[in-house]
């Protein structure tokens, strides 16, 4: 940062090397920002590997079972993660577009801070809503399996009632708040940069 205002400063003094100093900051900006971006296809392609090692274990699980609640929730999961491979993919087809070119930086990195913030919004309004729906998914494949009036008598107990919503609650809180704190780590840091990187531009 010291380096950069620096450079900001012999720019704004000496005029006669105006040219000289303003292609010297773009390139320091254009480096750091590629740096950013590896970081962020980083990201990426480890979510796409984990999210397909986890398909591959899932799938050769389920043609153990023979059927039953468990076997149907882990084939619409698997539903699931085939389509959020897709998404991985074309963040990372993003990311390479970028890299692409660099005629105009502060357009490039405009566009793609606009991309990425409408990625992260889809991303965390799925899981908002996926994580619900996965649960009720495996309420009702486990009512299916045991029967609805079996499963119906159990919420009859007072008890069991209050404790299952608690543990609920608890559960859902806390795969919220990991997944906030997962998506900050591999993603918001690395946009909060980019986006510091687009202020000293138009600065």
């Amino acid at each position: 940062m010291e380096e950069l205002d620096d450079l900001k400063s012999i720019w704004k003094q000496q005029s006669g090397y105006e040219a000289k100093n303003e292609a010297e900051i773009i390139e320091m900006l254009s480096k750091r920002s590629n740096t950013l971006i590896h970081k962020l296809k980083r990201s990426v392609w480890f979510e796409l590997i984990f999210t397909l090692a986890c398909m591959l274990v899932l799938g050769t699980y389920s043609v153990t079972l023979k059927g039953g609640a468990l076997m149907w929730t882990i084939l619409s999961l698997l539903v699931l993660l085939l389509s959020f491979t897709l998404y991985y993919v074309k963040k990372i087809i993003l990311l390479n577009q970028y890299d692409a070119g660099h005629e105009n930086l502060k357009d490039n990195l405009n566009h793609l801070l606009l991309r990425l913030d409408a990625y992260m919004k889809f991303y965390k309004r799925s899981y908002s809503i996926l994580y619900p729906l996965f649960f009720a998914l495996g309420l009702l494949f486990g009512a299916l399996e045991s029967g609805f009036d079996r499963f119906i008598e159990k919420f009859e107990k007072p008890m069991y009632t209050l404790s299952f919503i608690i543990l609920s609650v608890v559960f859902m809180a806390g795969v919220y708040k990991i997944t906030d704190w997962y998506l900050k780590k591999l993603y918001g840091n690395h946009i909060e940069k980019l986006r510091s990187l687009q202020k000293e531009l138009l600065g």
